[in-house]
């Protein structure tokens, strides 16, 4: 044997080793992706099933008038139906009609959660339970916002009952089980993956997981579980052009029915913190109009109101950037995080103004209980005169126009009488009856408060001008292009 030949002997036995080493890492990573499709729900169902409840409930409703529905009113059959109906004992009697949901226990003492619509207006609440048990519950509190009911029955031994898990660390792709009681057929659990986060459907409140489990009517309440077991989600609606599951299910999540749950245990009610503004998210055609705005983040401030911000010195035209040390990204974040918070807590809001950040401390009132302001004294009537300006015909606002328009008292600014189909002024949606009461954060009282504005903003080398406009009451800006 050559020395060359035994020279090569231990490369050739590494070379060996290295490729067993590789053949090990995909064997290993192939049984870490099996584990991670499990073959079988059963183990899970079996653990926390019994936790999981059927709701009926029950209503008294007014009698029937009359035959509606089965002939024309004025037929001469009318007659001969009504006395068919006060035979089978239907007549004008109340009637009791019953419905059918979903929940689950959350504590061995007898909590139950569930939807607020499966509960809303029901006389008598019955849970039951898993192992056929069926005991009255009663109502500690609801919330429609976020959809959410808390109930209580009592028992003489301790239920079985499941946890909160975190839903902020539900990732889209994960697996998830839903369980309830699908069009009254009794318990049932199905299986899917979270498909999307944050989903917003119509609420203040809204952060919905979507899943495609399938969640039919009588799911309505029921829990949606990640793969320990814990609940991720209040299953609530789902999107259907035919009442059934198509896969695309919406479950509100842990933790927004958490917070709603503690406050309903506690006051039998929910305490939400506000903030006392209007508010509207920030354009990228606002950006180049606000001085210090570098992106199109935050919540620009239309309005405020007599309350907690005002009295912290907030104004209009205000971009909200830091709320209680969080980023504020949005209007709809915003508000999540207002309502997360206690009332009357002190917080630090960070706002642009006048392109630097000021910070303001504001001690939070409650949303629930919040009132509108007063009316402020009545300013004098401005001189009538009209104007056409970046292709609006503008005029001072005066009296009788405020009551045209529906305009609160003390308001000030410019009604708009023509728009200008042509112009950039009606492709930002402006209409004759909006009323401008602000151009770059200032007031505006009279025509030439606007064309001093515009001339301002033109020798800043700006290309917009913010505009604050009122439409039935309810305030937006509007950043207007004045290039020539």
């Amino acid at each position: 044997m050559t020395t060359q030949a035994i020279a090569s002997r231990p490369i050739a036995q590494a070379r060996g080793l290295w490729v067993a080493v590789v053949a090990l890492i995909v064997m290993v990573a192939q049984t870490t992706i099996a584990q991670a499709r499990p073959e079988s729900f059963a183990d899970l169902a079996e653990k926390i099933s019994p936790a999981v409840v059927n709701i009926t409930t029950s209503t008294v409703v007014a009698g029937r008038t009359g035959p509606q529905g089965i002939v024309p009113e004025g037929s001469p059959f009318e007659d001969f139906f009504r006395e068919f109906q006060d035979r089978q004992g239907e007549g004008d009697r109340p009637r009791r009609t019953s419905a059918l949901g979903s929940g689950f226990v959350i504590s061995e003492d007898g909590y139950v959660v569930t939807n607020n619509h499966v509960i809303d207006g029901a006389d008598e609440i019955l849970i039951e339970f898993f192992s056929g048990e069926e005991l009255p519950a009663k109502l500690i509190g609801k919330d429609p916002n976020t959809d959410i009911a808390l109930l209580k029955v009592e028992s003489d031994k301790p239920l079985p009952y499941v946890s909160f898990g975190n839903s902020d660390t539900a990732r889209v792709g994960d697996w998830v089980v839903a369980m309830g009681n699908p069009l009254g057929q009794g318990f049932s659990v199905s299986a899917g993956i979270v498909s999307a986060r944050n989903r917003a459907l119509s609420g203040s409140y809204d952060d919905y997981i979507q899943t495609d489990a399938a969640i039919n009517r009588g799911n309505s309440g029921g829990p949606l579980f990640n793969m320990d077991g814990e609940v991720v989600g209040v299953n609530t609606a789902i999107l259907s052009p035919n009442g059934g599951s198509i896969g695309i299910g919406f479950s509100m999540t842990s933790n927004v029915v958490t917070k709603v749950v503690k406050q309903l245990k506690e006051f039998g009610e929910t305490r939400r913190g506000w903030l006392g503004v209007r508010i509207q998210n920030v354009t990228e055609d606002m950006v180049e109009a606000v001085d210090g705005l570098d992106e199109a983040s935050g919540a620009m401030v239309t309005d405020v109101p007599e309350g907690p911000a005002k009295e912290a010195g907030l104004q209009a035209g205000d971009v909200i950037t830091m709320f209680d040390g969080n980023e504020v990204k949005d209007v709809r974040g915003l508000v999540r995080q207002v309502g997360n918070t206690d009332v009357g807590k002190t917080v630090r809001v960070i706002v642009l103004r006048d392109g630097a950040t000021q910070t303001l401390k504001v001690t939070l009132g409650r949303r629930e209980t919040a009132e509108s302001a007063g009316p402020e004294a009545v300013p004098a009537e401005p001189e009538t005169v009209e104007k056409d300006v970046l292709g609006l015909t503008v005029t001072p606002l005066t009296e009788e126009m405020r009551s045209e328009l529906g305009v609160a008292e003390g308001t000030e600014g410019l009604v708009v009488t023509k728009v200008d189909e042509a112009s950039k002024a009606f492709e930002k949606g402006l209409r004759a009856g909006d009323v401008l009461t602000e151009a770059s954060q200032q007031k505006l009282t009279s025509v030439d408060d606007l064309e001093t504005r515009i001339a301002e903003a033109k020798e800043a080398g700006r290309k917009s001008l913010l505009l604050l406009v009122r439409r039935g009451g309810e305030p937006r800006f509007v950043a207007l292009n004045i290039e020539d």
